[in-house]
Formats: C-alpha cells, structure tokens, sequence
C-alpha cells in the first residue's frame, strides 16, 4: 500500500489528464521489463506475445480506475471513507458518481479487451503449437536485440493505445460537456471497428483451418488463396488496421471537441483550440498510422512477402495469385 500511495504520489500532476495518461503509458514499459527478464534468461519468446496482450488489458483497465485508486488512497490516508469503486453499467443508466465512467470509455476498453483477449489467446496457442517463433531465431540470443524486442513492444502498446488512453484519462465533466446525443464518429468508429474485427478473425480463422487441413492430408495447397485470401493477400492485417481506424475515429471525435480540448487541458477559444484540435487528432491517429506503417513496412506484410516469394515465386499459380489478388485493399 505504501508503494502504490508513493507512486501515485509521483504521478500527482497539476493536469489531470497528464495525471492519469502517463501513469498508464508507464506501466506499459513496466510490464514488458518484467516479462522480458525471465525471457531473456531463458532465451524463450514463448510470453512475447501473451505479455503484449496482457499489457493491453492491464493498461486499458488502469486508465479507466486510477482516478478512483488515488481517491480511495487519499481517504485511507485521511482516515476517512473510501468511495465505492465505479461501476461499468453505470455508465449507460446514468447513475455514474465523480469516478464513474462514460459509455465511450467503456465501449472503447471493451475494444481493445476483445481484441486483445482474442489476438493473445490465438498467438499464444500458436506458438504452444510451433514451438518457437521464426521471428525470433536471430534475437533470442542476442541481450540487445531482445531487450530491445520488449521495448518496441511497450511502445507499440502505448502508440496504439494512445487514444483509448486519452479518453479514459478525461474528467467525467468532460462527457457532461458533450451531452448525451450519439456522434456520426461514434458510430461511424463503432462500425469500422467491428467490421475490422470481424475482418481479421474470419481470416485468421480461416487461415488456422486451412493448416490444420493440410496437416491431416485433406488437401495439398502450398498457400491459401481461398475465402478472405482470395479478396486479399493479408486480409487480416487488413481488418487489424481497419479496427484500429475505427477505435480512432471515435476517440477522435470526442478529443477533437471543445469539451475534449479542455479536458486535455488546452485553452477552448483562439489558438489554444486549434493547438488542442491538432494534438487531439494527432493522439488519435497516431493509434492506426503506426499500426498500419508497422503492417506496411516492419513485421507484417514485408515479411511473409519476402517469405513466400523466396519458397513460390518461380511458381505461375503464385504469380497469378499475386496479378490478381490485391496485397491489402480487398476486391469485392
């Protein structure tokens, strides 16, 4: 206890959204220093990916409670009551307290928990299954290269969550701010982050099926080029990105607006808005813009690119299925 109070203490800034964002941000890094001590002694990436998942939760579910756990250290230490810790369901009756949440905070965390959750769980099982991860046979024994695996992980965590933890870092007043009426961001943000998500599990699904047929015989294909992968070379870092755009999008429209400039801590007039309007967009973008440069160019598309040309293509059917497959957009 005396720990938590010190360290929430150290991150009492006179901004309260500063005061609840750089803690979660934090604990990002905290967590994947963690995971990568007994990794690197072990030279095993085996919790690489379940750490990054772990680490999405665990940041998500802090942005959204630390204003009630440094009100609930504050009366400890006064002696007085404690609050009642906030409730989810309050946020859609109405009856949220002074710590309670908006209904855009909690369908933005049920987000990124679903997606985690899943994308975890599939990787982990994965990798229970294969044994090892090609991505790692230069890294695992080299003490940089590793360490510094963990550390691009944290701050992929922290740039994707940027905007789920900005809107759980703004006061309630905030959302009182913006009354009650539902945004075309917030739907348009809700659509696009349920087709991206349904867009990547069918893939990966599909995919996951396609290998364990051909591990039982029941067909001979050298790749898939069926089902989503027909529409698209990488349908499922297609629907990744287009998840991320989603949760984006209605973050962005709530820090983009008067009420979110102020609760960020920006003047809500003159130059102190535009200035608020830029970095409001710019937290919000930066979730899906290094997403999509990640897929684009480091570990995602090059590399199974690079892959599967260097086994198939002196191949005609590869070739073809490359003229007449889209690499990312898909053709419907």
């Amino acid at each position: 206890m005396a720990i938590l109070h010190s360290l929430l203490m150290a991150t009492n800034f006179r901004n309260p959204f500063l005061r609840n964002l750089i803690p979660s941000v934090g604990l990002a890094f905290g967590i994947q220093a963690a995971v990568a001590v007994p990794s690197i002694l072990g030279q095993t990436e085996r919790f690489y990916d379940l750490s990054g998942s772990l680490t999405y939760l665990s940041c998500t579910a802090l942005s959204l409670y630390l204003p009630a756990m440094r009100a609930r250290a504050t009366a400890a230490v006064a002696g007085a009551a404690k609050p009642a810790w906030p409730s989810l369901l309050s946020a859609f009756n109405g009856t949220a307290g002074p710590y309670g949440f908006n209904w855009r905070q909690v369908v933005l965390s049920a987000a990124v928990t679903i997606w985690a959750a899943r994308l975890g769980t599939f990787l982990f099982q994965r990798i229970l299954k294969d044994g090892s991860d090609s991505r790692f046979e230069t890294i695992r024994t080299s003490l940089p290269k590793f360490l510094g695996a963990f550390f691009a992980q944290a701050v992929w965590v922290s740039l994707c969550l940027l905007p789920v933890l900005s809107i759980n870092s703004l006061a309630p007043s905030t959302f009182t701010a913006l009354g009650s009426l539902v945004s075309l961001t917030d739907i348009l943000g809700v659509a696009l982050y349920l087709g991206g998500l349904g867009f990547e599990a069918t893939a990966d699904r599909q995919k996951s099926a396609w290998s364990r047929e051909k591990k039982e015989k029941k067909h001979d294909e050298d790749f898939l080029t069926r089902g989503l992968w027909s529409k698209s070379r990488h349908p499922n870092y297609f629907g990744e990105s287009t998840l991320w755009t989603g949760i984006a999008t209605l973050a962005g429209g709530v820090l983009a607006s008067k009420a979110g400039v102020a609760g960020m801590g920006f003047s809500s007039v003159g130059s102190g808005l535009l200035t608020g309007k830029i970095v409001a967009l710019l937290a919000a973008g930066v979730s899906p813009a290094f997403v999509t440069f990640l897929l684009f160019k480091v570990s995602g598309i090059p590399l199974s690119e690079k892959k599967y040309d260097k086994k198939f293509g002196d191949r005609e059917d590869y070739q073809r299925w490359k003229r007449e497959t889209p690499m990312f957009f898909p053709k419907f």
